[in-house]
């Protein structure tokens, strides 16, 4: 066995609840490899598993994506990953820590030239913009598309490669700074939501059409505005709960306010093939190489600052994304 640090939650609840301890790791099981992680992405979804939104087994850790090097391998697997830089998303929590045992096949080797942080903090995050602007829905160069909290570390990113693929985006922000940000990163127009009807300002940018999608991370709050945003067959892809689980809704308003479509995706059934991974990880790091998305993360803080990092981010006080990096290597 070997003592590592993690991030362990004994309870649901609030930051607080997250504590840095040593844990032992068993022996390292088939077909799977050892990371030493040089950088841990951090993501909204962190905190449902760590609140009970999305209830998990007690005691868990959190976290789903990191960067590391391949320290060991189990039996099954080649010897040649052993030393190899890799990154990995996946479904159980569990990446807060020093090291961590993945699944061989859901690990992908990191190009030379990307730095550990950047990839860290754009797996999930690019993997899920990926099939949200590429695979949910055949959106069409030129389409109007609406990111809510377009200064987010996942709005910005959809902004930019949204921009970058041909789509017009139109945000939302919370402030005139984040607003500025959303700017830069492509946003032909971003709404400011705590002062104008999201809804009819999506109109009136749009000459009354609305838009051809509603890419929407913050859920209740916004979930009635976006529909009220779309096309006629527009589709709304409420794809993460901000502000708390969308609302129950009779699927009947949906045609007589134009035929519309509404879906809650998961990345995890856009990867589950390894084909499907090495396609969403090929184009997440050329997108990184290219520039089109990626950039130093805006908080990079150590694994033991996970408590402040989770205030932060629920307090939506940060932009971009964030990143924890283990302590001895902080």
């Amino acid at each position: 066995m070997s003592k590592v640090q993690a991030i362990r939650v004994h309870e649901h609840g609030d930051p607080h609840v997250m504590q840095l301890q040593e844990i032992e790791l068993e022996d390292l099981a088939p077909q799977k490899v050892r990371v030493r992680h040089t950088a841990i992405g951090v993501n909204f979804i962190d905190t449902y598993h760590r609140n009970g939104l999305y209830p998990i087994e007690l005691p868990h850790g959190i976290g789903g994506e990191a960067c590391g090097i391949v320290e060991a391998v189990g039996e099954g697997v080649s010897k040649e990953w052993i030393g190899k830089r890799v990154a990995y998303v996946v479904g159980e929590p569990g990446s807060y820590a020093t090291h961590r045992d993945v699944p061989a096949d859901r690990v992908v080797e990191v190009p030379e030239g990307l730095d550990d942080k950047v990839v860290a903090a754009s797996m999930l995050k690019g993997m899920t913009a990926w099939y949200l602007l590429k695979k949910v829905w055949p959106f069409q160069k030129g389409d109007d598309l609406l990111v809510h909290a377009a200064a987010g570390g996942m709005g910005l990113l959809l902004t930019r490669w949204g921009t970058h693929l041909g789509f017009r985006i139109i945000g939302t922000a919370g402030s005139e700074e984040k607003a500025a940000l959303a700017q830069e990163a492509g946003a032909t127009d971003v709404i400011l939501y705590r002062a104008q009807d999201v809804s009819e300002a999506v109109r009136e940018l749009t000459d009354g059409r609305g838009v051809a999608g509603v890419l929407d991370g913050v859920g209740k709050d916004t979930f009635f505005g976006s529909l009220a945003s779309l096309r006629t067959r527009g589709i709304l892809v409420t794809f993460g709960n901000a502000s708390g689980p969308a609302p129950e809704f009779s699927p009947g308003t949906l045609g007589p306010m134009g035929s519309l479509y509404v879906t809650r995706p998961s990345l995890f059934h856009f990867i589950a093939a390894r084909e499907d991974l090495e396609e969403a990880a090929k184009d997440v790091f050329e997108a990184l190489q290219n520039g089109v998305i990626g950039g130093e993360p805006h908080l990079v803080e150590p694994l033991s600052n996970a408590q402040k990092v989770h205030e932060l981010l629920e307090a939506r006080q940060t932009t971009g994304a964030c990143v924890l990096i283990p302590d001895a290597a902080a």
